[in-house]
């Protein structure tokens, strides 16, 4: 499959991408979080926030039902369209996958938004071809949708054969990056636990080809700089790293290029997990990976090569964004509460950087156990999908660093909240409902309040 370095080839306008992407502001909301954390100390450890509640839920007001069927729970005046459910027919008839998980939002030159979502399944027969594996039966769909009926004009698989897509990311490219969290053992001759390219422009099932230089482990979700190309991606696991491909050439993945873990200068080993103090900068430096392809059966091959050189641990890396000039992502069961963590890393120069913990939830009833996270085109505003042990809502964060509620499911399902992402022009947000696979599209007055 080709690489997508020319955005206009591709058939996604760039500039619009980018600008509905959140890539400017986006580091305002985590920013007042850091503001906050550093001047309220609280929590069982020192230093940790516990969160200011923004006034009238972020501006919009109390969660009501919504409309069309009272399936949400958002603030007044909004309302959604729900499609794409597990089970319904796409375009070549065959059944949309389930276990909806992450997903972007891109404009395509003839106007229209497409949708490129994951499939977080496991074993089981390829839902299309050609296909990475025969026997996987996780992958990517694509849906267009029409912008002004927010209706679903077509659907279609994109990426198919593949292992538990749980995350990923979009690319400045126009493309997205599809990440295994898996690392199967090598009793089939495809082994998995790796990252693919999906162009947005494509009309069905594109070639698979997996990614080798960019690591074998148990991957989450990326993040791309736009200034300089480099992929960064997270780890889901209890003890987990954080790397960077360097791309030998920018927009060109499938061409090599070197892997690397995050470590902290001057303190190898670093552990993140807990006892940290929100604000404080640590300074970051980056050891090579020297087989980012192990031939083994160890999920921890690549973790512990990053180790032993004095590579950071976090807990359960999962949601990434890039913003500013800065990668968010969120440690899920990090921090001395073990109900995440929200942390920064700005990069200066090629080499090093800062990493600072921006937040650290210490409250259930604010935030439990951050995964996916994505920035409001409209006002720089976070949203965070929670994947936690209850009943998981959509959280908003102001500008201010002030968490408020946006969305629930107005019935008893506890199922896993994912994939949110803003149309480019910043009018509907988009997210799945992993089970029993659902995708909604909410639009509203969103200048009402803080996204």
């Amino acid at each position: 499959m080709p690489d997508r370095a020319d955005a206009h080839a591709s058939g996604v306008n760039r500039r619009r991408f980018l600008a509905g992407s959140g890539l400017v502001g986006a580091a305002t909301a985590l920013q007042g979080l850091m503001g906050q954390t550093t001047a309220h100390a609280a929590g069982p450890g020192a230093g940790n926030n516990r969160g200011t509640v923004a006034a009238d839920n972020g501006g919009y007001g109390p969660l009501q039902p919504a409309g069309p069927d009272g399936e949400l729970l958002l603030p007044a005046g909004f309302t959604y369209a729900a499609f794409g459910r597990t089970g319904t027919p796409m375009r070549d008839g065959t059944p949309t996958p389930g276990r909806h998980d992450g997903m972007a939002a891109f404009e395509a030159d003839d106007g229209a938004l497409r949708l490129v979502r994951n499939h977080e399944q496991s074993g089981g027969e390829a839902f299309a071809s050609p296909s990475y594996d025969p026997q996987a039966a996780g992958g990517t769909t694509t849906l267009v949708v029409d912008r002004e009926a927010m209706r679903l004009v077509d659907s279609f698989p994109s990426l198919t054969g593949t292992i538990r897509n749980c995350a990923g990311g979009p690319t400045p490219w126009g493309s997205w990056l599809s990440c295994e969290e898996t690392f199967t053992g090598l009793d089939t001759a495809d082994p998995h636990g790796y990252i693919f390219e999906v162009p947005v422009d494509a009309d069905g099932p594109v070639e698979p080809v997996p990614y080798r230089a960019m690591g074998r482990f148990t991957h989450e979700a990326v993040a791309v700089d736009p200034a300089t190309g480099i992929v960064y991606e997270t780890e889901d696991r209890g003890s987990s790293g954080l790397y960077r491909f360097v791309p030998d050439t920018p927009g060109r993945l499938g061409e090599g290029g070197k892997l690397q873990m995050l470590a902290i200068k001057g303190d190898p080993r670093y552990d993140t997990r807990t006892g940290q103090r929100a604000g404080k900068p640590l300074a970051v430096e980056w050891v090579d990976i020297d087989d980012p392809d192990p031939d083994s059966g160890d999920s921890l091959a690549v973790f512990n090569q990053g180790r032993a050189k004095g590579g950071a641990v976090f807990a359960r890396l999962e949601g990434a964004w890039y913003g500013d000039g800065a990668i968010y992502v969120n440690s899920t069961s990090g921090g001395d509460a073990g109900l995440g963590q929200v942390w920064e890393y700005r990069p200066r120069g090629r080499s090093g950087g800062q990493l600072i913990l921006v937040y650290e939830s210490v409250d259930p009833d604010l935030l439990q156990s951050p995964d996916n996270i994505c920035v409001s085109p409209n006002s720089g505003g976070l949203v965070l999908c929670e994947d936690g042990s209850g009943g998981d809502m959509l959280r908003g964060v102001t500008d201010r660093g002030e968490i408020f509620d946006f969305a629930a499911l107005n019935s008893t399902n506890t199922s896993e909240l994912a994939g949110a992402t803003f149309s480019p022009d910043g009018r509907t947000l988009f997210f799945n409902v992993q089970s029993p696979g659902i995708t909604y599209a909410v639009t509203g007055p969103w200048s009402h309040g803080a996204l």
